[in-house]
């Protein structure tokens, strides 16, 4: 996959007339709507319930305000990403921004003729608003650390109704993306915060919020919600307006989209595989078998491809520094010999085998193993991997004073204390269940307790983005989603200070060790560097300290197949299909 931030002119149809549309390009599809079939549903599924309707505290990867805020190839915002080329192009911004000012100045102008859900124009006040409250730390956006660079921040000026001007601590090789944000309505959220503050925002669009008065930019607003059933949307009237396929058709050709809440991965394939809902991830070797078999025996009109490419998530164990109601345990999590002997337990191959079927790989990196060229970077720099070594973990363990072990087999240090901490995933994900359980049978083996339970997603999250010196948990099994090929590391994960930084999240945000200060520093040298080749150099030594350091353990990255029912037309060529785009824009998907 090509890692170039270029730009390109906007993609319109030639008449005066439709000079405010984007036109999704014939390419962005394998199998196009000739027939300009409309209405359907396309039917989803999760097995995490919705927490909120508030795009300002949702933090969740997926919610309701991130499926309604729903574009072209990611969430609606100026510019997104062509899946053919990489190149990021304009979209909701009328042409390509002029740039100045050393690349830290971008004027944009956004395109006429786009409205909300509710029919009102979207305007400069709508970006200017939304930046405002991501801003604001009262508010706790997930989305806040986009917006600032170097601990500095990214400042946003209206210059008139269709013209905004964003100014740059430093130069930024994703300075699109991070432009790129969902406007949400002025006249809705502006109102409100101008009157009563953060509190007031925090207050908004609970899931006790009449759907009728949900507002949006994207493709989709919500039509209805059933608490732990069945969410339901319907398609933004106005989308259409301003988004085109590449006959002038309007976009989306869906009516709607819903999403079944399923107790868990399981029951999300069995509802594929009974034809009830539309695509799942395959998992493993034993999703593609049971996919497969159900195909052959004419039991499911599917389309079945398996290892398209490596993935673009990460699954990973973090251990919590912040403990000082233990300051036993903070200690043991803080000091690096410990974290280096819990990669060594960590039986990946074992993981690869038995929990994705063979059909992965191990990891040791926060970036994903579909950027291949950035870990290959990582390798050459000298970055370290802790490969599976139950003797060296013990050895390490020894080190701590953990030389003996009790009746029950498990080590203890001098005064008797137990080795042991509570381990927790998210139910449901039955993957990271198998993991977890994998990682707490080798940690027996030498003599360290894991108490793993899987528990309530919204529960886990919770506890992962707490702050302060006293956060509520020992260890948390997960994983992330999102970020870009360009530069493949979290803006809100990598700094000291930032909302995903898990391991070290203190109420004052400071780094607690050398190795995060020069991991924080080489992360925005390495985002200010436009040229491809040395930033993924800078990447690699950041990669090398984060080895070394082991802050959070990684553990291994399945293959992305694909498996949708036939019945749905508008995916991607074969060719373009991988975990990063997927195998279909939503937009140009339609119902044979």
């Amino acid at each position: 996959m090509k890692k170039v931030l270029t730009l390109a002119l906007a993609l319109t149809v030639g008449s005066a007339a439709a000079q405010t549309a984007f036109v999704w390009p014939a390419a962005w599809t394998g199998e196009q709507n000739t027939a300009n079939k409309r209405g359907g549903e396309l039917r989803l599924s999760a097995f995490s319930d919705f927490k909120t309707f508030n795009p300002f505290t949702s933090s969740e990867a997926d919610s309701i305000p991130q499926r309604m805020a729903t574009g072209s190839t990611s969430t609606i915002g100026l510019f997104t990403q062509d899946p053919r080329s990489d190149e990021l192009i304009p979209y909701m911004a009328a042409s390509a921004p002029v740039v100045s000012n050393n690349n830290k100045r971008f004027v944009v102008k956004i395109r006429q003729g786009m409205k909300f859900s509710d029919g009102q124009a979207i305007t400069a006040d709508d970006w200017i608003t939304t930046w405002k409250i991501h801003t604001d730390d009262k508010v706790g956006s997930n989305t806040r650390d986009n917006f600032f660079l170097v601990g500095k921040p990214i400042t946003i000026k209206k210059l008139d109704n269709y013209t905004l001007q964003f100014d740059f601590p430093q130069p930024s090789s994703k300075a699109l993306f991070l432009m790129s944000y969902t406007p949400w309505p002025d006249h809705v959220f502006g109102k409100a915060y101008r009157e009563g503050g953060p509190e007031a925002i925090k207050k908004m669009w609970t899931l006790a919020t009449s759907p009728s008065q949900l507002v949006t930019p994207g493709m989709w607003v919500l039509e209805s919600y059933r608490a732990g059933e069945r969410t339901v949307f319907k398609k933004n009237p106005n989308f259409g307006d301003w988004n085109k396929d590449s006959r002038g058709q309007e976009l989306p050709y869906l009516n709607n989209m819903s999403v079944r809440i399923v107790a868990d991965a399981n029951a999300s394939l069995a509802a594929f595989l009974a034809g009830q809902i539309d695509t799942v991830p395959m998992r493993n070797a034993d999703d593609l078998a049971q996919t497969k078999k159900a195909i052959d025996a004419g039991n499911l009109k599917a389309f079945l491809k398996a290892n398209v490419s490596p993935q673009a998530t990460s699954q990973w164990i973090t251990f919590n520094w912040n403990k000082a109601s233990d300051p036993a345990k903070q200690k043991l999590f803080r000091d690096v010999r410990f974290r280096r002997a819990m990669s060594h337990i960590a039986n990946r191959q074992a993981m690869v085998q038995l929990a994705l079927g063979g059909l992965g790989t191990e990891t040791y990196f926060s970036t994903y193993p579909i950027f291949k060229q950035q870990i290959d970077a990582g390798l050459s720099a000298g970055a370290p991997t802790y490969k599976y070594n139950l003797a060296e973990a013990s050895r390490l363990l020894g080190q701590l004073g953990y030389t003996k072990k009790n009746a029950q087999g498990f080590l203890v240090n001098k005064a008797g204390k137990v080795l042991e901490f509570n381990l927790s995933t998210n139910a449901g994900n039955t993957v990271r269940e198998q993991l977890g359980r994998i990682f707490a049978d080798e940690a027996k083996k030498v003599g360290v307790k894991v108490n793993f339970t899987p528990i309530d997603f919204n529960t886990l999250v919770s506890q992962l983005t707490s702050k302060g010196e006293n956060r509520p948990f020992d260890a948390i099994l997960l994983g992330l989603s999102g970020g870009d090929n360009i530069w493949s590391f979290g803006q809100n994960v990598v700094p000291c200070g930032t909302n995903l930084h898990s391991y070290n999240n203190p109420t004052d945000g400071k780094c607690a060790t050398s190795q995060e200060q020069l991991m924080t520093k080489l992360y925005y040298q390495g985002d200010a560097e436009l040229n491809d080749a040395k930033r993924r150099a800078i990447g690699g030594q950041l990669m090398k300290v984060e080895g070394e350091l082991q802050p959070v353990i990684y553990l291994v990255g399945g293959n992305y197949h694909v498996a949708y029912n036939e019945r749905l037309g508008g995916e991607f060529a074969a060719n373009m299909m991988d975990a990063y785009y997927g195998h279909r824009l939503q937009g140009l998907t339609f119902v044979k």
